[in-house]
């Protein structure tokens, strides 16, 4: 690899090394070995970040190691899966030495701790293009208690957990944008866009609860279509129900349409599901248990597609519903 003194093995000795699990062999082998307890099944997942496109390349590289991380452990929790192990692969240009990785590798640290994950092991390779940072995520479901997104029925109502937009604010103002907010206000949504908040304590115990779960990460109406499409049923969400920070409200005050940006905005990795109506005092019951606001938004319907809708109920229109990677 190059970019630094220390070279590619150098690297995985000093910085990656001391993360590595039981199972990762100290890295020091072609491949992992991983035991699986009796009843319970692998759950896979794997995300790419690019400098210039999920994260600023003067992000600090600590934040991006840990948003790297948790954007897979969302997807863990959304399926109901507890995380375990995870791989890495760095595709790094020479101008990031080995002061960025170091920095990077005690982001990892400090999400493994916080997570109770190891590293098993990966792959790193240099580039002459902008980095390029790819995480495989390995978690543990019981057979069966797995949460899908085909799952959604007519009838059950649509829940999202935290709030929505806050990425999407905290990079506009990274770039800029909204520079009469209170300095504490920019702070907390740019905290958002860089170190979102996976919620994979909520994920698991909605086994038995969710009909359909996945995570925000294209925007809250492109990945409810998602399940939509999976399940073959329609859904429709009310823009006076979505729940947004203070500081967003604020900014709606003077922007009518940005609440429909918001919903159509990605990067909330917040857990989006369908339940049916008599679960919601046991939701509100995790929500209050776990300290994390769970808000009903909408109802899944027969039919196909999302509307998203206002106060009056006549539909809004949009012109995106979320993120397109290509």
């Amino acid at each position: 690899m190059k970019g630094g003194g220390l070279g590619e093995f150098g690297r995985i000795r000093r910085f990656f090394a001391p993360l590595a699990g039981p199972g990762g062999l100290a890295l020091r082998d072609d491949a992992a070995l991983i035991p699986c307890k009796a009843g319970q099944q692998f759950v896979v997942t794997v995300d790419a970040i690019v400098a210039g496109v999920h994260y600023l390349p003067d992000d600090p590289p600590d934040l991006v190691a840990r948003k790297l991380l948790r954007v897979n452990l969302s997807d863990l929790a959304a399926m109901g899966a507890r995380p375990r192990h995870y791989l890495l692969t760095t595709a790094l240009p020479a101008a990031i030495g080995d002061d960025w990785v170091e920095k990077f590798a005690g982001g990892l640290a400090e999400d493994q701790r916080l997570y109770g994950i190891d590293l098993l092991g990966g792959d790193s390779v240099a580039t002459d293009g902008p980095a390029v940072l790819s995480l495989t995520a390995i978690g543990e479901v019981a057979i069966g208690a797995e949460i899908r997104r085909s799952g959604a029925r007519p009838g059950d109502q649509i829940w999202v957990t935290g709030t929505i937009g806050d990425a999407f604010l905290g990079l506009a103002i990274l770039r800029g944008t909204y520079p009469s907010l209170p300095a504490e206000q920019r702070t907390a949504l740019i905290r958002r866009f860089q170190l979102p908040e996976p919620r994979v304590e909520l994920g698991p115990r909605l086994a038995g609860i969710a009909h359909a779960m996945l995570d925000v990460s294209d925007g809250l109406v492109a990945d409810l279509g998602h399940i939509c499409e999976a399940s073959q049923v329609g859904g429709t969400i009310s823009l006076t129900q979505l729940p947004l920070l203070p500081a967003a409200r604020q900014l709606a005050s003077a922007d009518p349409d940005l609440p429909g940006h918001l919903a159509t905005a990605g990067d909330d990795y917040e857990l989006l599901f369908t339940a049916p109506l008599n679960a919601a005092d046991q939701i509100r019951r995790l929500s209050q248990e776990l300290g994390l606001p769970i808000t009903a938004i909408g109802n899944v319907e027969k039919g196909a597609g999302v509307r998203l809708v206002n106060a009056a109920g006549k539909e809004v229109s949009l012109a995106e519903t979320g993120y397109r990677h290509f």
